[in-house]
């Protein structure tokens, strides 16, 4: 019988898909020595403004140039397919339907200090282990304040493998990475400037959202 695939899954918006998804994301395979990573850019996030986020076809798109030199990444349109908001429950629902891969789901940072806010957030570690990117210094933190209060009582903390377990059994890590001071609404500002974003995305990504004429401002 073929071993289990362990298994990233990288949901986001990618509007543009940035240098500092692809950088975090590869530190993050490399750790916990992952098969696979799959991107997987979202149709409507429940949490951003609709009329910021270009067509997902043209998101979609520029995943896919810009991973299609790593033969470690991959990408679905699960959540571009589904009809509807793009929420992480109903994605982690379709993935694990079947399967006997060891998935992870990995989120930066700021998305988990919301992670309250998600559809049906206390359901979601049941389904498969959790990785958190961190900024530098996030290990000197207390342990204590690493987690929202409404879900320490599902969570036990595990000194040896250094990560939460929840009652379900699977675990939560938090892994500081190389954090690049980018994000995809600085890109856009620049562009809609007319200024230069050279260095801060793919050339791929680059190259296809001038082909297209991407972000540009209207008027």
């Amino acid at each position: 019988m073929a071993s289990k695939k362990k298994i990233g899954l990288f949901g986001g918006t990618f509007n543009p898909i940035h240098l500092g998804h692809l950088r975090g994301v590869e530190e993050i395979r490399e750790a916990f020595h992952l098969d696979e990573t799959i991107f997987i850019p979202s149709a409507i996030p429940p949490h951003k403004s609709v009329e910021e986020i270009i067509d997902a076809k043209h998101r979609l798109e520029m995943v896919r140039l810009a991973i299609a030199s790593n033969p470690y990444f991959s990408i679905s349109d699960i959540e571009i397919s589904r009809p509807g908001k793009s929420y992480s429950i109903d994605t982690l629902r379709h993935f694990r339907e079947g399967c006997a891969d060891a998935f992870f789901f990995i989120l930066g940072g700021d998305a988990f200090v919301e992670i309250e806010t998600w559809k049906d957030f206390q359901n979601l570690f049941t389904f498969c282990h959790f990785i958190v990117m961190a900024r530098p210094g996030f290990q000197k933190t207390p342990v204590a304040t690493q987690l929202p209060g409404s879900l320490t009582p599902a969570f036990q903390y595990d000194l040896e493998t250094k990560a939460w377990v929840h009652l379900s059994g699977y675990h939560l890590y938090f892994k500081e990475i190389s954090f690049l001071d980018i994000s995809s609404t600085k890109v856009r500002e620049l562009i809609e400037r007319g200024d230069s974003v050279k260095y801060l995305i793919p050339p791929e990504t680059e190259t296809y959202i001038h082909k297209h004429g991407l972000y540009r401002k209207r008027g």
